[in-house]
């Protein structure tokens, strides 16, 4: 089956073909390291490391390029803020610090680096490459009134709004610059001329006058510098399809690149059905959620529904996630058990069903995808059950592949380091003294003991399995 994805520019399920046969391109917009990163970052990065691993699975060879804004009108604002509070950061070393935080959160949900991270402050001469391309084009105006900005001409390109399919009648002032020369306040920054409030070491040199890039240009530059001036996917948060996508497409496209072949878009998080922001005191910070949890845990949550859905975050969203990879890891462990030693340890090979590519491939459906998982799950305890070896060995196989490519399989040494947790820890030594009671009581022949404990474990999600070997006992079934 052909992989397709939903296209945001086209408004419709494409099938892919890559530009180059084997390979593909992939830009997606990184942080703004101008604070801590918060749950919507998360979700936006995991979206785009599911689908490079479904690639890579397919046996597509993935450049992924994730930019970092290091350089940006908060990061300015929030560094000023803190050393007129009596600090002494400076700019470029608030964005660096933030992130680090940001690397640090990725890595712990195992998120694979992309292939390439640029920082934009390092792409200064392709930016105004670009810009001056856009001027001789006629696209694009410097200030006359000697500030040194340079903005977009948007009346001068016929498709801006193509994007999110807007009149550019309809549309309100762009807000990313001071309209102090604009010919229109639709128009956008491309470069700023640095303000007397600026930091000196925020400021370039150009060809219309000291100052920086403007946001938008950076992600043209960058994606074209690292993949060429057309690639194959262009992917961000939903937020992000307007004014930043739509002015990337616009200045690139005018500037005589083709660019992205396909614009993909993953969705929002709300907590507590409300819209997460600052103003409403209700962000849920990487440090929090991955305090809150294992990280294993907070992968499973936040990759689980579709790419492009809002997802809702509750009080027991992370519970259910973690009885979700219980469950899992429970057969895992079971299966290993009961076939170590047998001529089917290590058999079962270890690809996806035929059910779970179908998934995959159209547009990425990781909840059809995850139903195949536990459904597999559940047939591999039945055919332990069943004392059938061969079929449990099969079942262990897809599943291992399964949670391979979701990136979520509890056996991964990513997982396993750090041992338990102080809770795990508890109920390991509470279950394992109720066991010893209940072999205590088998051995005296008081069996009507045996089971009550047994029902008391079973009661409490507690699954008691005996073999030759002794009792083991794992969360669900």
């Amino acid at each position: 089956m052909t992989l397709r994805l939903f296209d945001t520019k086209a408004g419709a399920l494409r099938d892919f073909v890559p530009l180059r046969a084997g390979e593909v391109g992939m830009y997606v917009c990184g942080p703004t390291v101008q604070s801590s990163p918060h749950i919507g970052h998360l979700r936006s990065a995991l979206v785009y490391d599911q689908l490079r691993r479904w690639f890579t699975y397919r046996g597509l060879d993935v450049t992924l390029v994730r930019n970092v804004t290091d350089i940006d009108d908060k990061i300015l604002v929030n560094a000023a803020a803190g050393q007129a509070a009596g600090g002494s950061e400076e700019w470029w070393a608030l964005a660096y610090r933030f992130e680090l935080e940001f690397s640090d959160s990725y890595r712990a949900l195992g998120i694979q680096p992309p292939t390439y991270e640029p920082r934009a402050t390092a792409s200064i001469p392709q930016m105004q490459e670009i810009i001056q391309r856009l001027i001789d084009r006629g696209h694009a105006y410097a200030a006359q009134d000697g500030s040194g900005d340079v903005y977009f001409d948007v009346k001068s390109w016929p498709s801006y709004g193509e994007l999110t399919r807007q009149s550019i009648d309809n549309m309100e002032a762009a807000a990313d610059a001071d309209p102090r020369a604009k010919r229109d306040p639709r128009d956008f920054a491309l470069w700023k001329g640095r303000k007397d409030d600026e930091p000196a070491s925020a400021a370039f040199p150009s060809p219309w006058g000291d100052g920086r890039p403007g946001w938008h240009i950076e992600c043209s530059a960058m994606s074209r510098r690292y993949l060429g001036p057309q690639f194959d996917i262009h992917g961000g948060g939903l937020d992000l399809r307007f004014p930043h996508h739509e002015n990337e497409i616009a200045q690139s496209t005018a500037a005589g690149d083709a660019f992205a072949n396909y614009w993909v878009h993953n969705g929002l998080v709300n907590v507590n059905g409300q819209k997460m922001s600052k103003s409403l005191g209700n962000s849920v910070y990487a440090a929090d959620l991955l305090g809150a949890a294992r990280p294993l845990v907070v992968r499973y949550y936040l990759g689980s529904a579709h790419y492009r859905s809002t997802i809702d975050f509750t009080d027991g969203s992370l519970s259910e996630a973690e009885a979700a990879l219980d469950r899992i890891a429970g057969f895992f462990e079971r299966v290993d058990r009961r076939l170590a030693g047998t001529r089917f340890a290590g058999h079962g090979a270890e690809v996806v069903p035929d059910a779970f590519a179908e998934a995959m491939d159209d547009d990425l459906a990781v909840p059809q995808a995850l139903a195949v998982l536990h459904d597999t799950i559940r047939t591999g305890n039945a055919a332990l059950d069943a004392e059938d070896l061969e079929a449990a060995a099969t079942a262990r196989g897809h599943a291992l592949a399964m949670t391979e490519v979701l990136g979520i399989n509890p056996l991964s040494p990513q997982w396993r380091t750090g041992g338990s947790t102080a809770a795990e820890s508890a109920l390991g030594e509470l279950v394992g003294r109720l066991l010893a009671d209940r072999q205590d009581a088998r051995a005296a022949r008081d069996f009507a003991a045996a089971d009550r404990i047994r029902d008391e474990l079973s009661a409490a999600g507690i699954t008691i399995e005996d073999t030759p070997t002794g009792s083991h006992w794992s969360i669900g079934s």
